[in-house]
C-alpha cells in the first residue's frame, strides 16, 4: 500500500548506512533530496545519479559519497571545494548495468501526479533508471519512492515501454508543487552563429536529427525552423526548447523508417514552454536509453544528422567533450554511440561543433590541437569523426587520409595558430 508522506517523514526512511539511485537531472526528486540534507547522522549514505540540479546540503554531509555519472557545474564545484563526488566513467547506455551492480535499496525519481488510471508518468526522464524502477516496484525489501508534482509534464512511452509507475507498486509518495529545472534557450555568440549556420547546410529535406543543449544547436533549430528544408525526424538522447521549435514550425514528420511518426527521447530540459508543450502531447514519446542510443536503432533512421560538441580536436581527429586539463568537466553521456552512428552510411552525417579558440586568463589558447598532452582522456577516437566545424569553416575527415585530415582541421583552426598548425599538418605521420 502507497504511504503519502512528507519529504521529511520520507527522508528518515533512508538507514544511516543505505545506497539509493536517482535518475538523471531533470528526474530528481528535488524536495527528497533536500530533506536528506537535515540529516546530520549518516555513517556510509551513497547516492548514484548524475548531473546535479540544485544545491542539496546532503553532499556536504560527512559520510555521504555522490556517484555521477555526468558532471554538471555543481558536481565541478563540489569537487573544487573537496566535496565527496566522484565521476563514475560510463556512456549513458551503461549506466543501467552501473547501476544494478550497486543494487540500491532505495531508487527515488520525480514523476507527475496520478492519472485517472492511478498512473504516475515518468515525465521528463526514462533514461536507464527505469529497469531499477520497475524492479524495486516489484522487491519488498527495497523502497520505491516517487516525488510527483503537478508541475511536472505528463509524457508518454511506446508499446511495451510505457514510461509511467502505477501508484499502487509505488512505496512511498512525496506530493509537491515543485518546479522542474528549467534551461533558458541562450542566445547565440556571434562564433556560434557563425558554426550554426554552417552545420545548418547538413540537415538537408528528410533528415533525422539528433541535437544537445547549448547555443548552437538551439540557433541550428532556428535556422531550421525558418529555412526551406522540411520533413524532419527526430531521434535524440535529450529533447530541446530548439527541437519543439521544429514541430512548431511544422519542419518534423518522422517519417524517418523507424519509430514513424514519433520523435523519439530519453530525457527532456528546456524552459517551462517547452514542458508545457510536452504535457500529454503523443508527438513525442519516451523510451529508455538502451533503445535510444542503441547504434543499431540509430543508424535505422533515414540521413541521420547527430549534432553534437567538443571542447577540443587534435590533428589526428581525435575529440575530447569530457574532459578538461585532466579534469573531469562533462559526461561520456550519448556523444560516441551517435557519433559513430550516424556515419554509417554516406547519407548519415555526424557533425562535431567546437569554436576554434578559447580565453583563458586573457590568454587565447587554440581548441584544435597538433598533438593532445600526454595523459589527456579522450572522449571519441579518431576513426569514428566525420565532420569538425568551427566559425571558420567545415573539416571534412571521412575517407580522407591522415595527413589530409590533419589539413583540413589545421584549415579550420583560429589564424592565429593556422599556420603552425598547417606546417604541423605537413610532417604529421602517415
Amino acid at each position: 500500500m502507497t504511504e503519502r508522506l512528507s519529504p521529511e517523514d520520507a527522508a528518515a526512511l533512508v538507514r544511516p548506512v543505505d545506497v539509493v539511485g536517482i535518475p538523471l537531472g531533470p528526474g530528481h526528486p528535488g524536495a527528497f533530496l533536500h530533506a536528506l540534507g537535515a540529516r546530520t547522522d549518516w555513517e556510509d549514505l551513497v547516492v548514484a545519479g548524475a548531473l546535479l540540479t540544485d544545491f542539496y546540503e546532503v553532499f556536504g554531509r560527512p559520510n555521504v559519497r555522490f556517484l555521477s555519472g555526468f558532471f554538471g557545474p555543481i558536481e565541478r564545484l563540489m569537487r573544487d571545494q573537496g566535496g565527496a563526488v566522484d565521476f563514475v566513467p560510463a556512456d549513458f547506455r551503461r549506466f543501467a548495468p552501473a547501476l544494478e551492480r550497486m543494487n540500491p535499496r532505495i531508487m527515488a525519481t520525480a514523476a507527475s501526479p496520478p492519472d485517472a488510471q492511478g498512473f504516475c508518468s515518468l515525465s521528463l526522464h526514462a533514461g536507464a533508471t527505469v529497469a531499477q524502477i520497475e524492479r524495486t516496484a516489484d522487491a519488498p525489501d527495497r523502497l520505491l519512492i516517487v516525488e510527483t508534482s503537478p508541475r511536472f509534464p505528463r509524457t508518454l512511452g511506446l508499446g511495451e515501454h510505457g514510461h509511467r509507475i502505477h501508484v499502487d507498486r509505488i512505496d512511498v509518495m512525496i506530493e509537491t508543487d515543485r518546479e522542474p529545472f528549467v534551461i533558458g534557450d541562450p542566445e547565440p555568440s556571434a562564433d556560434e552563429r557563425a558554426i550554426a549556420e554552417l552545420v545548418a547546410e547538413f540537415v538537408t529535406e528528410g533528415c533525422t536529427i539528433q541535437t544537445g543543449i547549448g547555443g548552437i544547436p538551439s540557433t541550428v533549430a532556428s535556422i531550421l525552423a525558418d529555412g526551406p528544408a522540411g520533413g524532419f525526424g527526430i531521434h535524440s538522447e535529450m529533447f530541446t526548447t530548439g527541437l519543439m521549435k521544429l514541430h512548431e514550425a511544422g519542419k518534423v514528420t518522422n517519417r524517418k523508417g523507424i519509430y514513424d511518426g514519433y520523435s523519439i527521447t530519453t530525457f527532456a530540459a528546456g524552459t517551462r514552454e517547452l514542458y508545457d508543450w510536452l504535457d500529454g502531447n503523443e508527438l513525442v514519446r519516451f523510451l529508455p536509453v538502451q533503445l535510444v542510443n542503441s547504434p543499431e536503432l540509430i543508424s535505422q533512421n533515414t540521413k541521420m544528422v547527430s549534432i553534437n560538441g567538443a571542447l577540443a580536436v587534435d590533428l589526428a581527429g581525435q575529440a575530447v567533450a569530457d574532459t578538461l586539463a585532466g579534469a573531469q568537466f562533462s559526461g561520456i553521456g550519448g556523444h560516441e554511440d551517435f557519433v559513430a552512428s550516424s556515419g554509417l552510411e554516406l547519407e548519415d552525417r555526424s557533425l562535431i561543433c567546437l569554436r576554434s579558440s578559447t580565453l583563458v586568463g586573457g590568454v587565447r589558447l587554440s581548441r584544435i590541437a597538433s598533438q593532445f598532452p600526454a595523459g589527456t582522456i579522450v572522449t571519441t577516437p579518431r576513426h569514428q569523426l566525420d565532420v569538425v566545424v568551427t566559425e571558420y569553416g567545415v573539416a571534412e575527415l571521412r575517407g580522407r587520409t591522415v595527413r589530409e585530415r590533419a589539413r583540413a582541421l589545421a584549415a579550420v583552426a583560429h589564424p592565429e595558430f593556422r599556420d603552425q598548425l598547417q606546417a604541423d599538418a605537413e610532417i604529421w605521420p602517415n
